[in-house]
């Protein structure tokens, strides 16, 4: 009897382990890394690349890199979700968020912002000086992105310097410099973001106008949006053109910005159709887009 009440027992707290445990995932939205992991990695394979004829960078970098990427993200979104409570919970969209809903308490969200901001500090001393050095202020980047849409319509671009700085992190891990590809690389995974951030926010832009905050869907309306996202997206094609060109790299690399020129023209081309399509366009095809690009970056090192 005692036995089976313990099973019962050890049964129940696992489920709630699980349980909690998406909810975390489910906070930051875990499976939105493919933004940014396979950018650091195109910039790690290149700068190994370049530095010793090898794209391989080894398995030290590659698990270094990858804690990287997802404590600085969880990071930043679990200090996003924290300060976005008082928002969150009157957008219809996002009230059911386990930051508003409960699921996840207050003290559990600060809990979780200090241990992967402590686990990205911490990483990054194994990996180098340079980025032990670069890693506070990276993490300000980070945070800053909740409170400037508070004040500035440019919050779409600090989200967009804020896994622009994914590339750059990556050249560092590898080199311990910043070279001009990667500044290249990052600027073009700058405006990438920020324009798909600026389709995304159209799905808010009466909820923002109505409660003061800044976004450009809420100034400019939806029209002029699609415009400045269309702007941001051929500045994207361009810095990755120069990426190729610096780098110098060959036929593969150039395909994969042919291919990502031909993603976000799709992309484009569906929100523009039909707004209730910008989810598929979020999610899908800038999914799609940052991984077959670190696929064609492989084989042109390969």
């Amino acid at each position: 009897m005692n036995e089976e009440l313990e099973m019962r027992n050890e049964k129940l707290k696992k489920n709630l382990f699980l349980e909690k445990l998406n909810d975390f995932s489910e906070l930051v939205m875990f499976k939105h890394s493919v933004f940014s992991l396979p950018f650091i990695f195109i910039a790690m394979l290149i700068a190994s690349f370049n530095d010793s004829g090898s794209g391989w960078f080894g398995w030290k970098l590659l698990f270094l890199g990858t804690l990287a990427a997802v404590s600085a993200r969880n990071f930043a979104m679990g200090v996003n979700r924290y300060l976005d409570r008082d928002v969150d919970i009157l957008n219809p969209r996002t009230k059911g968020r386990p930051s508003v809903d409960g699921r996840v308490t207050n003290a559990q969200m600060l809990a979780f912002i200090f241990i992967n901001a402590g686990v990205f500090i911490l990483v990054a001393y194994f990996v180098n000086t340079l980025a032990f050095q670069l890693s506070v202020p990276i993490l300000l980047v980070l945070g800053a992105y909740t409170l400037f849409k508070r004040f500035s319509s440019l919050a779409h671009l600090i989200l967009g310097v804020s896994l622009g700085l994914a590339p750059i992190a990556g050249v560092v891990a590898v080199s311990g410099e910043i070279t001009l590809w990667s500044v290249y690389l990052a600027t073009g995974v700058m405006f990438w973001v920020a324009g798909f951030d600026l389709l995304y926010s159209l799905q808010d832009m009466a909820f923002d106008k109505e409660n003061g905050l800044h976004s450009i869907p809420s100034k400019f309306g939806a029209q002029k949006t699609m415009w400045i996202a269309r702007a941001f997206h051929f500045f994207t094609i361009l810095f990755w053109t120069f990426f190729v060109l610096k780098a110098g790299l060959g036929f593969w690399a150039q395909l994969a910005v042919v291919f990502a020129a031909v993603m976000l023209g799709y992309e484009h081309y569906i929100v523009n159709k039909d707004f209730t399509k910008i989810d598929k366009a979020f999610f899908t095809i800038n999914g799609y887009l940052g991984f077959v690009f670190l696929i064609l970056v492989i084989m042109e090192v390969v």
